[in-house]
């Protein structure tokens, strides 16, 4: 069954919220959000693909990644971890940055809340991502965040179609 990915914007709080459920286990899901080797295989939306240069899987510690084009462009991004309940949440700031990891001046910081949830059916994924102010937000949307990441939720969804048990009824 395709699952959908539902985005919503609340301007008055500068904030989207995405929503995705999986057809899998907590663990599996939990997993592919926080091992390097497996958010490489699903993060990026096709043809592009993520790349980790680094991660530290832990508080204060980070994800450094580049987004490889099909030319061999690249965009670096950076993932600071602020908290982590494991199997529960993890919250961060995601920015790009340069190759050395300096964050881009002309680049809004978006700070995550991912909330895993696991029911009968499945896992739910609920991510919420504040900005500091509305026009952040927009540039982030214009940008084609929403495309891009729903590109990235249904390679999660495939990868672990493929890479884990059915979540038990």
């Amino acid at each position: 069954m395709k699952k959908e990915t539902i985005f919503s914007k609340d301007p008055q709080s500068n904030s989207l919220t995405v929503v995705r459920a999986f057809d899998a286990p907590l663990d599996s899901v939990w997993q592919a959000w926080t091992d390097s080797e497996i958010l490489d295989k699903w993060w990026a939306p096709k043809p592009y693909r993520a790349e980790t240069k680094t991660m530290d899987f832990r508080e204060g510690g980070l994800w450094f990644y580049s987004m490889v084009g099909p030319k061999g462009d690249r965009l670096w991004c950076r993932v600071d971890y602020k908290t982590i309940e494991p199997n529960k949440s993890i919250t961060n700031t995601n920015m790009l940055c340069n190759e050395k990891g300096n964050k881009s001046p002309n680049f809004p910081i978006m700070n995550w809340r991912n909330e895993f949830n696991q029911s009968s059916g499945g896992t739910t994924v609920r991510i919420e991502i504040t900005f500091e102010k509305e026009a952040d937000m927009d540039i982030v949307i214009k940008m084609g965040f929403q495309e891009g990441f729903t590109a990235g939720l249904s390679n999660l969804d495939h990868y672990l179609s493929m890479n884990s048990e059915p979540a038990r009824s």
